[in-house]
């Protein structure tokens, strides 16, 4: 879409920005959003590990626990390994930029409705991102079902989950970056270096799809929303509400997988048959919404804040030329 074609620009191409100014603010926006959301990733990653409602019946009853036992860092366990995933998001977000630029120039391509467009974009991105971030993210979900339980004799790390599929020494007075290092030896000392991307063909199966849908229905939300909705509406709002709406849809439908993805990757399970046959042993129909709660707020918060961040700085980073078209 050109500013020739129409008074206002809808979609803001990847040719049109300044990338000295998208990639740093990219970045900037991501960590902030990740650094606001983290601890709701900590309760959703706890309440699908835990086995029935062993140690926590719901979202809220995580929080409370997590912070009465473990204090306000609880709920930061493994934040600095998993905000390596800004990184990623500079591919991701150059990935599916980049592919839907590619999908628009080829002339056997161009035709292509904007929505299948976004949705290969978003794939694509995802299998990108996922390549990176897996090791982080393995890394993190050990540390995440690691407590501390403060006492008066100091800090004491302990199984929160009751499991140490790793067989962690867990003493007394160890700081975080000696867990850690702890983790990656035992991880490399059992599998080697493909331990650290254990669960990757389960985070490809629940992220690609999810990714790849979210994208497209964030257009197709979008396009519906500008039809029934007034003309003086934001539509920057108009986006971050679509983003919202493509997020809950994605998460209902693709919730298992993550379940399974996260059990693989934390109790070590060897297949992802394995892993559903004892969810289902373990949970029955609950399987399907295990750790759901949170995983909707967190996708409802996630979607709108990565949203309006994303589409604000599109509209702060494009060229002048195209400036007085744009419509905020």
């Amino acid at each position: 879409m050109s500013a020739v074609d129409t008074p206002t620009i809808r979609t803001i191409e990847w040719d049109m920005m300044d990338k000295t100014k998208f990639f740093p603010l990219s970045m900037l926006s991501t960590f902030s959003v990740r650094c606001c959301l983290y601890p709701l990733t900590v309760i959703k990653t706890r309440l699908q590990i835990q086995r029935k409602n062993h140690m926590y019946t719901g979202m809220i009853d995580a929080y409370r626990k997590i912070y009465k036992v473990e204090g306000f860092s609880g709920l930061y366990r493994g934040f600095w390994i998993s905000s390596i995933q800004i990184v990623s998001g500079v591919f991701y977000v150059s990935t599916y930029e980049g592919v839907r630029h590619l999908l628009g120039q080829d002339p056997f391509t161009s035709q292509l409705d904007s929505r299948i467009k976004a949705l290969i974009g978003g794939g694509c991105a995802s299998v990108v991102g996922q390549t990176i971030i897996v090791p982080f993210d393995v890394l993190s979900q050990h540390l995440m079902v690691l407590g501390i339980n403060n006492t008066k004799h100091g800090k004491f790390y302990m199984d929160t989950m009751g499991m140490n599929p790793l067989g962690l020494t867990l003493e007394p007075g160890m700081s975080r970056a000696h867990i850690s290092g702890q983790i990656v030896r035992k991880i490399h000392q059992r599998d080697g270096f493909r331990g650290f991307y254990r669960g990757y063909i389960a985070s490809l199966c629940a992220y690609v799809p999810n990714s790849a849908l979210w994208w497209g229905l964030y257009t197709v939300y979008q396009d519906e929303l500008v039809k029934i909705l007034p003309t003086w509406i934001s539509h920057l709002f108009i986006q971050a509400v679509a983003g919202t709406l493509g997020g809950f849809t994605t998460t209902i439908i693709t919730n298992p997988l993550d379940v399974v993805r996260a059990r693989l990757q934390v109790q070590r399970l060897d297949s992802m048959c394995n892993a559903f046959k004892v969810l289902w042993l373990e949970e029955g129909l609950q399987m399907f919404t295990k750790g759901l709660s949170a995983r909707l707020v967190q996708s409802a918060c996630f979607s709108f804040s990565i949203i309006l961040g994303y589409e604000t700085i599109k509209r702060i980073s494009i060229n002048e030329e195209y400036r007085s078209y744009i419509r905020w």
